[in-house]
């Protein structure tokens, strides 16, 4: 293994949060003297107010940028100078440590970087050099070093044009392939357990909500009362939809941080089990007077400031605390919650389309690992199949 330590001004380039006077938060980049990166700045504002992208989306492209920046005062480069050398970006985020330092690791060595975690840093630079060829910050001749021409004959069924004519799309040049993994789902059995483990019928709801109705833990934390309809029939509300259903609305400056990552409002049903949860936690809530002037849906009620909206980092300690009381190991994540139940939908034979609209993805593409037979599947497919039968002779 070979080592170079890195310029230490290199290692100081950062992400950064941002709060503007209005209350609108992002996440830009600095570098070693502290001072805002232009070019970054202005695509990560483009992000979060030109495109209405979520405080966290700007959060990862920002680390990412703050990376591909580090990489290039590190080498000496200036960022387009980087982007002319993209492949060898992509052997030091293959090999370099989060410390930066310039590592070679030989063989038995884990990469401090994933596929998946390489291809989401070169996707953000890519956006960002897009955005400065497009705003006149940096020179065309970028461009075509990122993308090459090419068909949309790759592209699912779903994401092809209208009119079965081919058509063409710009495909990145740079990539690394990502081994395809089974999606990190919590097994019914460690649900249950985690269910019971549960202390209140609080954290009892909100494992349901993401177990049993796929919301993500942003908008679990951001529901409001008025977003809940538990009524058969809502239209005294001014809501057409029939049965117990909550309603899934992003609003920005939540005193929580609580976001919805889809743009577009949806509707999810609630099953009778979570109807049942929401009465429980609705007579415990009764009984804690500072939680009645709150119209979040959740809201502290055994640690101050009693009656403040649950913050999300709450979610991820009760979830663990729970898997922990249950015996389950490693502890659930809330997402694998939320993966369970896009499983759980696929399996029961749900079409792709009614697994984004319930998740909530912008694309059927993002709810393809949901579809993907599980070995049970598998195993019932083979014993469907009829098994062989002797044929009878035909008379001579």
């Amino acid at each position: 293994m070979f080592t170079q330590p890195a310029t230490r001004s290199g290692d100081r380039v950062r992400a950064f949060p941002v709060r503007l006077p209005s209350g609108a938060r992002y996440w830009t980049v600095l570098d070693a003297d502290l001072r805002v990166v232009p070019v970054a700045d202005s695509f990560l504002r483009q992000v979060r107010f030109g495109r209405d992208g979520a405080e966290s989306t700007t959060k990862s492209y920002a680390c990412s940028i703050a990376l591909f920046m580090r990489w290039c005062t590190a080498t000496g480069r200036t960022w387009q100078a980087g982007i002319e050398q993209l492949a060898l970006f992509m052997t030091w985020l293959a090999h370099a440590g989060a410390a930066g330092a310039v590592v070679l690791a030989g063989p038995g060595a884990d990469p401090p970087r994933g596929a998946r975690r390489i291809n989401a840093v070169l996707a953000a630079v890519r956006g960002m050099t897009v955005h400065a060829v497009a705003s006149g910050e940096a020179a065309g001749h970028l461009v075509p070093l990122l993308f090459e021409v090419a068909d949309d004959r790759d592209l699912p069924v779903e994401a092809r044009g209208d009119g079965g004519r081919m058509a063409w799309r710009l495909r990145a040049r740079h990539r690394v392939r990502e081994t395809e993994t089974p999606v990190s789902r919590a097994a019914d059995a460690d649900i249950a357990g985690v269910i019971a483990g549960c202390r209140s019928a609080r954290d009892r709801l909100i494992v349901l909500l993401m177990a049993r109705a796929g919301l993500r833990r942003g908008e679990v934390a951001g529901l409001r009362r008025s977003d809940v309809h538990l009524l058969a029939d809502s239209r005294q509300l001014g809501c057409g939809t029939p049965r117990a259903h909550v309603h899934v609305v992003r609003r920005d400056g939540n005193p929580n941080g609580a976001w919805a990552k889809s743009r577009q409002p949806r509707t999810v049903p609630l099953d009778f089990l979570t109807v049942q949860a929401f009465d429980s936690y609705q007579l415990e809530r009764m009984r804690v007077p500072e939680a009645a002037g709150s119209d979040f849906v959740f809201v502290n009620l055994f640690r101050a400031p009693v009656g403040a909206p649950m913050r999300l980092d709450a979610i991820n300690d009760l979830v663990a605390a729970a898997s922990r009381r249950a015996g389950v190991s490693p502890v659930l994540r809330p997402h694998q919650l939320r993966h369970a139940f896009g499983s759980n939908v696929a399996d029961a034979g749900a079409g792709i389309d009614v697994i984004a609209s319930l998740l909530g993805h912008a694309s059927v593409a993002s709810s393809q690992v949901y579809v993907h037979p599980s070995p049970a599947r598998l195993r019932s497919a083979v014993d469907k199949v009829p098994s062989p039968r002797p044929v009878p002779e035909r008379p001579r």
